[in-house]
């Protein structure tokens, strides 16, 4: 929980809906949030979709860790995959903003951070790649790489 001495876990996360950002208090995450822009309401507890354009401001500006799956509709292990990173989004609400890229769709976030095999699982922290999995791996390998992690 927030104190008044620390300032609130933020991150920015885009409307399913609509694409608008949105500025969400994770400490706050039990509360409903709703876009400021078409009122539809964001799911705080499922993986967001990155592109190109809104990566570095979501992953630039959120105050907790941000774990990222770059994967492609056709790729079997990120098929695979997609079931465990949904439920590691529920697990982690409120502790990680979950994301997923897709890579056919927006090779320049793709190339920035050499994504050569899928799914490529990245954390981010400050912007920053901070940890990297290469491969379909279970949910604990999921958790370890974000445990510790802390926005500086």
């Amino acid at each position: 929980m927030s104190t008044t001495n620390s300032p609130a876990r933020q991150a920015i996360m885009p409307c399913g809906a609509c694409g608008k950002l949105n500025r969400i208090n994770m400490d706050r995450v039990d509360v409903a949030a709703h876009c400021g822009t078409c009122k539809a309401t964001l799911a705080i507890d499922a993986p967001i979709v990155l592109t190109d354009a809104n990566f570095d401001t979501v992953v630039g500006k959120s105050t907790v860790p941000v774990m990222v799956d770059f994967y492609a509709d056709w790729c079997g292990p990120c098929k695979m995959m997609a079931p465990v990173f949904a439920d590691f989004a529920r697990r982690q609400k409120g502790r990680v903003l979950v994301a997923k890229v897709n890579t056919d769709e927006n090779p320049g976030v793709s190339m920035r951070f050499g994504i050569r095999s899928i799914p490529t699982l990245t954390v981010m922290a400050g912007g920053k790649e901070v940890a990297r999995q290469v491969g379909a791996v279970p949910m604990a390998a999921l958790e370890n790489m974000v445990a510790g992690v802390r926005i500086s």
